[in-house]
């Protein structure tokens, strides 16, 4: 198992990211095309399938840039164990808003006056307490 921040785990992680996106899986091959057509980096799909399972773990600069590149994070993500928390955190968010009734929720209450936003605001807040009391209580 890959340690947390290992380039193998942040490498899964942007993979699994694709996937829950509803993009399906995608294959080592294909980011491997698009990185070589679309930035000029040559990387081939065993080396990525590499990274991504641990076999190997000391990729060049290049092939991080080449990889962020692809998968829409800055390079630090790789880099920086601070930065990976965060960006993880953002995809996390974006998982989330595109789940059809989060849209929802969000779309309707940008009709509403800006008091009845705070409202909402409050009991999305509550709500989310309420469930993580509950979330405590049951670990």
């Amino acid at each position: 198992m890959p340690r947390e921040f290992s380039i193998a785990a942040k490498l899964d992680r942007l993979f699994t990211q694709v996937r829950a996106a509803g993009q399906g899986e995608i294959s080592y091959m294909a980011v491997a095309e698009a990185i070589r057509a679309e930035q000029g980096i040559q990387i081939s799909h065993t080396y990525i399938w590499q990274l991504r399972t641990g076999r190997r773990d000391n990729p060049t600069v290049q092939h991080l840039t080449g990889l962020a590149g692809y998968f829409g994070v800055p390079v630090a993500y790789f880099l920086d164990d601070d930065e990976a928390r965060k960006i993880d955190g953002q995809l996390q968010l974006l998982r989330t808003l595109k789940d059809a009734q989060v849209t929802e929720i969000a779309l309707r209450a940008a009709d509403v006056s800006p008091s009845s936003r705070d409202t909402i605001g409050e009991l999305v807040r509550k709500v989310w307490e309420l469930e993580r009391d509950r979330a405590k209580d049951d670990h």
